[in-house]
């Protein structure tokens, strides 16, 4: 199948058309395009100084809160609260320090300046959000993502400190199942999510499933998590 060349319209072709997941070229990054591409199952990734590459992977990586699975080693340390742990109060930092992590097998990062500036447009309208881990006055570890009707769409994470990375994402996990969240995705696999249960879906299920949970009341930001949600300690 070819790969579609965008146009100005916030307009894309079927995610079913992606070829090995890459779906278009070009376009742009302001808001409502986004907003249009992560309901449709459509994501940008690529590198600084490349045009934009939308994708649609198939298979999709997919956690249903409900599913969560929680190691009991971690268990242990989130009920100890090693971390404060707060949401939306530092998102861009969030997203630089995510930028900057070097993972194995990977040369640069995929949150250019462009993809920086789009995702804090978003979290300055409620739609794009983090979850930060603090220790001590300092962030140590989090993650960010967009959120959609009941579908939280997570982008990166980052630990600077073992395990605040993982206590932020299981808060935020269980935050958002409390509130009727009920997919998180993940878009390719990491055997990272994979012990927290998140598994591959069919790009045919995960789409009829996204086009039943999308549409619904979105929860705008700035999210709060108080501190005596049961989130933060529940085993």
């Amino acid at each position: 199948m070819p790969v579609y060349r965008l146009v100005d319209a916030a307009v894309f072709p079927p995610p079913e058309h992606a070829e090995e997941g890459l779906l278009a070229v070009g376009g742009d990054l302001r808001p409502e395009r986004l907003i249009a591409a992560y309901q449709q199952g459509i994501f940008p990734w690529y590198s600084e100084g490349e045009p934009i590459w939308w994708h649609s992977p198939d298979p999709r990586f997919v956690l249903e809160p409900a599913h969560l699975h929680v190691p009991r080693s971690l268990a242990k340390i989130i009920a100890r609260r090693p971390f404060e742990i707060r949401f939306d109060t530092q998102f861009r930092e969030v997203m630089e320090r995510c930028g900057q992590r070097k993972r194995p097998g990977q040369r640069g990062t995929w949150i250019t300046r462009d993809m920086l500036v789009a995702f804090t447009r978003l979290h300055a309208q409620g739609i794009a959000h983090s979850a930060e881990a603090w220790l001590d006055g300092r962030l140590v570890g989090g993650l960010y993502g967009v959120s959609l009707g009941d579908v939280f769409f997570g982008e990166s994470m980052f630990a600077d400190v073992d395990d605040a990375s993982k206590v932020a994402f299981v808060t935020l996990v269980r935050w958002l199942e409390a509130r009727g969240v009920e997919l998180i995705d993940s878009q390719v696999h990491t055997a990272h999510l994979e012990r927290f249960g998140a598994v591959s879906w069919p790009r045919p299920r995960y789409l009829a499933r996204l086009a039943e949970l999308v549409h619904r009341p979105t929860r705008r930001g700035p999210w709060v998590i108080e501190p005596d949600d049961p989130a933060l300690t529940r085993p």
